[in-house]
């Protein structure tokens, strides 16, 4: 297209004044993320860059520099995470089932779960895994794999005992009470047909997709979550869909010479598949008259949440390289589209990014749901601020994405790691080509972790370098989820890493601050309570958080509701408002303990 002179040069002056900017932009955060690391002034064991050997070693993580069980470092860092994984009983390597072909599917395996499957209080870890890919030889054959927590951090393999070792090309995962018996049900969303494991109750799953008709077809799968959305107290199913490919379809790609993989742009978006829960143990395709199957998109992660604070579970989801959608429900399960109007679609330049993986939390305690997003190499993560009418993006002036311009990103957490009362973030780094050194020196294939604190004010610092040598491994990760895997009151990590073995993180942070967990169990509501918001007061503390089932990249975790409490020992009042509309109040409940609490026991009196 050829412009006038006058009109080029306008256009000229125009972008180097936006390339000034955004450079502007740019320094001043580096210079506020080297600030900030000064001020930490912390004395922390320095981990050696050779105890992570360069790319073409042998993997072994180092842990000889962690402390004892409770025994805080000599040092003053914000948090202290531990690699525990071999110590555990966690030996999962994951694949994906690659052989040099480069199909679009092999980076994008795979997310995890963490939840209490037989209802002993001990949060349990299932790792989904990729498989063998045409032109893949391989004597092992790979599945997911279900690893029971005994408690003092031991877990044991019952993948075989429980029945839920699927063989299929696992990306995504979600659980919920389906039938409301008690105990959570698994569904993954696979590379062709997808699986869903009925809970005995017993120990033991029972594979159930096409009884109860959410078994899908050959879609390339991407994140799922459930939530109920006509608030009739059965969980509905979002299943989200990436691209159209099967492997004729297949595409050979490279960037300067150098073999890379496809991206969706060359191939068709697909509309997402929603599921309404009939309540009679079977599902019926509702993705017409929902809404959500009027738009296709490139789905990867996505979250459920009450985002326009209606009282109903809206969902936002990634789509990459595609503007994304935020489907915002009427209360009866429909959905309409308003990504665009909501502020979300895009960034804060009006583009479309490489959406990851997405979640949700109040990261401002001002009692709305914000979004946090991750996203490709030479684009930050995303900090979409809620503001009631509509999100804008706070990344720049929060300093949310300092760190994570030069890494591809993946999985994120919102979560209270310090329990000082304000969520902080964690975010899963590693390229998608394993080649990418040959032809960009700026990133790495393998990349550590970041992790960000929240300082309560509206910013957040990186504190990655200083949080201990858990946070110092080097790896190409994907899915992420947080727990409290042993019951200490603290929330640990575990991390699923594309072609090595998955990374548990305990976390060993030194802090005197106070903590709450909530359990909620529905009657009148589904019975897993998703959907169910709960706020507590402890002085001056005013903090919420809402249950979810399917979040981050592609995985899923937090049916336990983690409160952390600063100071303040005792809850002065905390309420639970149930999707049924019903609200239960507590008061004067103490800190630093699990509490349960069902549909009805305590009624509102005040």
């Amino acid at each position: 297209m050829n412009f006038p002179l006058r009109n080029r040069k306008i256009l000229l002056i125009g972008l180097g004044l936006a390339l000034l900017g955004l450079g502007y932009v740019l320094w001043n955060g580096i210079a506020d993320r080297n600030r900030d690391v000064a001020d930490l002034d912390a004395n922390v064991p320095e981990t050696s860059s050779s105890a992570f050997p360069a790319v073409t070693e042998k993997r072994e993580f180092v842990t000889a520099m962690a402390p004892q069980p409770g025994q805080a470092p000599a040092d003053s860092s914000p948090f202290y995470f531990v690699e525990v994984t071999s110590e555990a009983g966690i030996d999962f390597r994951h694949t994906d089932g690659s052989s040099g072909r480069r199909y679009v599917i092999e980076p994008m395996s795979a997310g995890l779960l963490i939840f209490d499957y037989d209802k002993d209080t001990f949060e349990d870890i299932y790792l989904l895994n990729g498989a063998p890919l045409p032109g893949c030889e391989t004597e092992d054959i790979p599945r997911n794999r279900l690893y029971r927590n005994l408690g003092e951090w031991k877990f044991v393999d019952v993948t075989d005992a429980a029945g839920v070792g699927d063989l299929g090309y696992g990306l995504g995962v979600a659980a919920a009470d389906v039938d409301n018996d008690g105990f959570e049900d698994v569904y993954v969303n696979n590379f062709g047909p997808n699986v869903f494991y009925r809970n005995n109750g017993d120990g033991t799953f029972s594979e159930a997709a096409a009884e109860c008709g959410v078994r899908g077809g050959e879609q390339m799968g991407a994140g799922v979550c459930f939530l109920d959305a006509d608030r009739d107290g059965w969980v509905d199913l979002y299943v989200g869909n990436y691209i159209d490919f099967s492997f004729d379809q297949h595409i050979a790609r490279s960037i300067n010479g150098i073999p890379s993989y496809p991206g969706p742009l060359d191939y068709q978006p697909i509309p997402d598949t929603f599921y309404r829960n009939l309540g009679n143990g079977k599902f019926q395709d509702g993705s017409e008259t929902s809404g959500i199957g009027t738009l296709s998109g490139t789905c990867m992660g996505l979250v459920a949440g009450d985002f326009d604070n209606d009282g109903d579970d809206d969902i936002f989801v990634c789509n990459d390289v595609k503007e994304n959608f935020l489907w915002i429900n009427d209360g009866t399960g429909r959905f309409e589209e308003r990504a665009v109007a909501g502020g979300v679609a895009y960034d804060a330049f009006g583009a479309p990014q490489a959406s990851m993986g997405a979640d949700s939390g109040d990261l401002d305690n001002d009692g709305l749901a914000d979004i946090f997003m991750t996203s490709y190499q030479n684009e930050t993560v995303t900090f979409y601020r809620n503001l009631g009418a509509f999100f804008e993006d706070a990344t720049p002036t929060s300093g949310a994405g300092v760190s994570s311009y030069s890494y591809v990103t993946w999985g994120v957490i919102i979560a209270d790691f310090d329990n000082d009362g304000f969520r902080d973030v964690f975010i899963a780094c590693g390229h998608l080509d394993d080649n990418v050194e040959l032809r960009d020196r700026t990133t790495s294939y393998w990349a550590k972790n970041i992790l960000l604190k929240n300082l309560g004010n509206g910013k957040f610092r990186d504190v990655s370098e200083r949080s201990g040598p858990g946070l110092q491994i080097r790896l190409s990760s994907r899915g992420a989820a947080a727990g409290d895997l042993d019951n200490d009151g603290d929330l640990d990590i575990v991390v699923l890493n594309s072609r090595m073995p998955a990374t548990v993180l305990r976390n060993d942070t030194p802090t005197r601050n106070h903590w709450l967990q909530v359990l909620l169990e529905g009657r009148e509501s589904n019975r897993s309570a998703i959907g169910a918001r709960v706020e507590i007061t402890a002085g001056d503390l005013r903090i919420w958080d809402e249950v979810r089932s399917g979040r981050g990249y592609q995985s899923d975790w937090g049916r336990r509701l983690h409160f952390g409490l600063g100071p303040r020992t005792m809850v002065d009042r905390l309420e639970v408002r149930w999707p049924s509309g019903n609200r239960d109040v507590l008061k004067n409940v103490p800190g630093d303990r699990l509490m349960y609490v069902v549909e009805g026991q305590a009624p509102v009196s005040d």
